[in-house]
């Protein structure tokens, strides 16, 4: 077991993954830090990072995955069979940090109802760099690592289903 209480499990063997990921440029050494951890489990399973897109915060991660999927959902090659939203949003001291944490979070939540591949929700939202530490290799694990393994499991499930 992790130090987080869940059991550690890898992701599953799957052919040609294809995974567009979405990261904000705001609190960017952190988010760096996630990017890297889940750029690194989806080398090591040889997915295709059929794109790559930087956003200016997180309030613009749901736009820039629904524009992504229309624009690519009838290609013939590296059409994305998910998206991962990587991003941190850090409490000030102003009310704007629940409007932002409610926003991202509705905002994958509808992608993940409306759109036929999954949006794993990569998202920080933490109360000091401190608690981002933790989540980025730290006592709570890596997010950005974690991350790609759900969407790898996740399209490995949508897979699934198809075969039936």
């Amino acid at each position: 077991m992790s130090s987080s209480g869940k059991t550690k499990t890898s992701a599953p063997k799957i052919k040609k993954a294809s995974v567009v990921l979405v990261r904000t440029e705001w609190n960017a050494p952190v988010v760096e830090v996630l990017y890297a951890g889940c750029k690194k489990i989806l080398s090591e399973e040889k997915a295709v990072l059929a794109g790559d897109i930087l956003v200016p915060g997180a309030f613009e991660i749901s736009f820039a995955i629904k524009k992504y999927w229309e624009e690519t959902k009838h290609a013939k090659s590296n059409r994305p069979e998910a998206f991962i939203a990587l991003g941190c949003v850090i409490r000030g001291n102003t009310p704007h940090f629940e409007y932002v944490c409610r926003a991202v979070t509705d905002g994958i939540v509808q992608l993940n109802l409306s759109l036929p591949v999954p949006v794993i929700f990569g998202v920080l939202t933490v109360d000091n760099l401190e608690q981002a530490r933790e989540r980025t290799g730290g006592s709570h694990g890596h997010k950005g690592e974690e991350a790609a393994h759900t969407a790898l499991k996740m399209i490995s499930f949508c897979r699934t289903l198809r075969k039936t």
